[in-house]
């Protein structure tokens, strides 16, 4: 059994025998990790779910290596002294021998894919709704109020443009500001949603002018028609 506490830059790898013998405590930097365990006999080796553990589940797999993740906090427990990288990885080998041990599913690079375009779009909604609730605040301010939701971006748009309306030109600039990143970021997750990667040549919403990022009001409702 080894277990392997992950590092960017120097890996903590402890072996012992199944019966709980250590035979092994080695430091590796990232370059000597994996000719390291392409020179090992076929062993169950063990990770905490963390960053990269996915990755280099699938690294020992294809070595063919048994590969177990285990959560953070089932390995914890099993720490024995002061908590460090040497400590870290002889409690993973001590863990993956409970007989109740829970271990995580390692993802595949389909999974991992989706999974980031997933919190990608997250991410993006939480900004647009920032963006939103600046403007509706911005425009409150001075007279102008609108309810929430998506579906009024187009009257707030169409009031910024209109030339007519009194709003003193640095605030009007900064309503066109957040206009433009509103509508950059729901062409990002109209895009997610359709499942199409936009084309670096549509990105119209990255030019610096203005009139290119924000479109008309039929064309603004039509993406909400549908």
């Amino acid at each position: 059994m080894i277990g392997i506490d992950l590092a960017k830059a120097v890996f903590q790898v402890h072996g012992a025998l199944r019966t709980g013998e250590a035979q092994f405590r080695k430091k590796l930097t990232r370059k000597q990790f994996p000719a390291f365990m392409a020179q090992q006999e076929p062993s169950m080796v063990t990770f905490e779910a963390c960053g990269s553990a996915h990755f280099w589940a699938r690294e020992m797999d294809a070595l063919v290596h048994e590969v177990k993740l285990i959560a953070p906090q089932y390995v914890r427990p099993f720490v024995k002294r002061q908590k460090n990288d040497a400590a870290d990885a002889e409690a993973l080998v001590i863990a993956a021998r409970q007989p109740e041990m829970r271990f995580v599913e390692p993802k595949t690079v389909e999974q991992q894919s989706y999974a980031a375009v997933f919190r990608g779009r997250e991410r993006l909604v939480h900004q647009r709704t920032a963006d939103m609730n600046a403007l509706r605040a911005l425009l409150y301010e001075h007279g102008y109020v609108f309810p929430v939701g998506m579906s009024h971006l187009n009257r707030m748009t169409a009031l910024v443009q209109d030339k007519t309306v009194h709003l003193h030109a640095l605030i009007r600039e900064e309503c066109l500001d957040l206009l433009v990143q509103s509508h950059r970021h729901d062409a990002f997750c109209g895009a997610v949603d359709c499942n199409v990667e936009p084309a670096p040549s549509g990105l119209e919403f990255l030019l610096p002018v203005r009139r290119q990022v924000l479109p008309d009001a039929s064309q603004r409702q039509q993406r909400h028609d549908v």
